[in-house]
């Protein structure tokens, strides 16, 4: 019976959904108070009900409810704990009922928190958010039911897919969502605003957190998930130019161009119609990202779904929001006059250059992920767009933008002596560059790319810590601390983001170019020399696990008869699924990772072994974490919970009859 009341909770949702979407848009029309102040209690209910609808669904994968179709398909008896929850969102439909719950949360924190906001920009967001909702709720009630009932239940379930069973993978999805869906409040302001035809400083600073919030979380997504990637599949790579992959990258360079955007129509009122642009693209590609997850019409290992009809229903939800938005867009951007007026030399120039980078390498990024699909479909040609492509296309756009960051935050706005900025930069560039060069000599020749990734990164560094310094002013010690400290939040957060994303570079650069990898055939009790270290090959055994088999190889390693490690790379075979997977061991290092991975037996009684020393491997995931600290400091920022001159006009009192 729980479960047919959580079924319909989601039809109630749906009809909460409609009334958010159309009561506070008819009531900003037509001025009508009453209709508008019905917009928060609707989205109250709405989350309310979804939030039942996805508690009655964790409790069936909790208990292995298998008359649920859903757990039938993605759970099992045997399965460990954290793997019946994640199981929840792992599959299509419960994911996209924790899509629908997150939607609806970020309307309910916009109707609980937006009080400073003006009546009718408020009762326009929600309804625009309650018209996203109307779309997925309905998507998810008439396509894509997660409390569908078997007739016959089965005594147990097929299992998750092996590959999710991993805790990188049960926290990646949420927070990917949390920033996806995130997006979707800045498309609401955006749209809300073209409405009014109204946007101001006080339109920038209000839709900065939330946009801050979804690049976060897009953030700690891309990181969890690049991580799981680098430890579990066993390829040893980070990053593979996956379809998936990019679908969550693409937004998140949209999203931080759009938060370097809104800083211009904050302080200056300068690039509002290119930042409302911005705001629709980035929803916009999330919408694209969904749409290619669960289509299928592009192969992708982190796909959910392959049913056309879902992807019809999801393509027509992109088509009419983002073309929709678009076409509002170009009716109404005109008449955003730009008030700011700044020299070629200034922040403002500095920031437009930012998000030009961001935009374009958005650009080459999505052509390279849906070229195969256009080659296919226009030409009749299967065609594979690989990491050659992506690095050669992509890679020249993320140089300049990390050459380009440091100068731009140290140029004053409006307009900028460029020998002042020099001098401001000088010792960090010579630093940087002198950095480069001692890493060109250390390398004994090879790639030129650590050289530049040092260079880069020490330049972003530096530049940071110039630009604090510049900050801190003159006086004492204790007088530039002082200024220091006093530093608004996200002036500190914008640093240490910046920071961040020079450690990942460097981390990316050595790691691309200073990796060692061996593959042999090793037998046991085998010594083995793989650069420095030497391992040998002790033993393999096979052991049952909780709901797998695994053949486990135990490797020792030594350098100059030291002992480093002792490694135990698996290789499961999970029986419900039929599917194997493959547990890299990897000793980490600050400097260096070790990564063994054992492989299938080979005719002549030895095993494979793929071996790789990968140089500054953990800095790439490091840098993410720095520049989702910097993220959480500037969200932090009392600035951004109270909205410049947003404050609703008083309202007159009504006499007493």
């Amino acid at each position: 019976m729980l479960i047919e009341f959580a079924h319909f909770a989601l039809i109630l949702a749906l009809v909460m959904a409609a009334l958010q979407c159309v009561l506070p848009l008819v009531g900003a029309w037509k001025g009508w108070r009453g209709y508008m102040e019905a917009a928060a209690p609707a989205a109250t209910s709405q989350f309310l009900l979804l939030s039942f609808a996805f508690a009655v669904l964790t409790w069936a994968f909790v208990t292995s409810d298998f008359s649920l179709r859903l757990v039938t398909l993605n759970s099992h008896t045997a399965k460990p704990m954290i793997y019946k929850i994640a199981g929840v969102w792992g599959n299509h439909e419960g994911s996209m009922l924790l899509w629908c719950l997150i939607l609806a949360l970020y309307a309910a924190l916009a109707a609980w928190f937006g009080g400073n906001l003006r009546e009718t920009t408020r009762a326009r967001v929600l309804g625009v958010q309650g018209a996203i909702s109307v779309a997925f709720v309905s998507f998810l009630v008439f396509t894509s039911n997660p409390f569908e009932r078997l007739a016959v239940p089965p005594m147990n379930g097929e299992d998750l897919n092996p590959l999710l069973q991993d805790p990188g993978l049960a926290f990646h999805p949420p927070f990917l969502y949390l920033g996806y869906v995130g997006l979707s409040m800045a498309f609401s302001f955006a749209v809300a605003a073209l409405i009014e035809g109204r946007v101001d400083a006080a339109w920038g600073r209000w839709v900065r957190p939330w946009t801050l919030a979804a690049w976060l979380f897009l953030t700690i997504g891309i990181a969890l998930g690049s991580w799981w990637a680098y430890y579990e599949l066993g390829w040893g790579g980070f990053w593979f130019w996956d379809p998936v992959e990019n679908a969550s990258f693409m937004p998140w360079l949209i999203a931080a161009a759009l938060l370097h955007s809104a800083i211009v129509v904050e302080k200056r009122e300068a690039l509002k119609a290119w930042t409302i642009l911005l705001a629709i693209l980035a929803f916009g590609f999330s919408l694209i990202g969904a749409f290619i997850v669960r289509s299928g019409v592009l192969t992708s290992v982190h796909a959910f779904a392959t049913d056309p009809e879902r992807g019809v229903y999801l393509l027509a939800i992109t088509g009419v929001f983002t073309g929709g938005a678009l076409t509002l867009y170009a009716a109404r951007a005109g008449g955003m006059q730009a008030k700011g007026v700044f020299g070629l030399a200034s922040r403002e120039t500095a920031l437009v250059a930012n998000n030009v980078l961001l935009a374009v390498s958005c650009f080459v990024v999505f052509v390279g992920t849906v070229w195969p699909l256009i080659a296919e479909m226009a030409f009749d040609r299967k065609l594979s767009v690989g990491a050659p492509f992506f690095n050669a296309a992509f890679t020249p756009f993320m140089v300049a933008l990390a050459a380009l960051l440091p100068i731009g935050a140290v140029m004053p706005w409006k307009r900028a002596r460029p020998g002042r900025v020099v001098g401001e930069l000088w010792g960090a560039l010579v630093l940087s560059i002198a950095l480069g060069a001692f890493v060109w000599v250390m390398q004994t020749g090879g790639s030129i790319l650590a050289p530049v990734g040092a260079v880069l990164a020490a330049w972003l560094v530096l530049g940071t810590i110039a630009d604090l310094r510049l900050r801190a002013g003159r006086g004492d010690l204790s007088s530039r601390v002082m200024r220091l400290v006093r530093l608004p939040r996200a002036d500190w957060g914008k640093a240490v983001a910046h920071a961040g994303f020079g450690v990942t570079i460097f981390g990316i650069a050595a790691l691309t170019a200073w990796q060692v990898e061996d593959i042999r055939v090793a037998q046991e009790g085998e010594t083995f020399t793989v650069g420095p270290y030497d391992l040998t090959l002790q033993g393999v055994r096979q052991l049952d696990g909780p709901n797998y088999v695994t053949t486990l190889g135990t490797i020792d390693i030594t350098r100059n008869g030291r002992a480093v490690a002792t490694l135990e790379p698996e290789k499961r075979f999970y029986p419900v699924a039929q599917m194997p997977t493959t547990e890299a061991a990897i000793d980490n290092g600050v400097l260096r990772d070790l990564y063994v991975v054992i492989g299938d037996p080979q005719d002549n009684g030895g095993w494979a072994v793929r071996t790789y020393i990968k140089p500054f491997a953990n800095w790439i995931w490091a840098g993410a974490i720095i520049m989702a600290l910097g993220g959480v400091l500037s969200l932090s920022d009392r600035r951004h919970r109270v909205a410049a001159g947003a404050a609703k006009a008083p309202r007159r009192a009504v006499p007493a009859e």
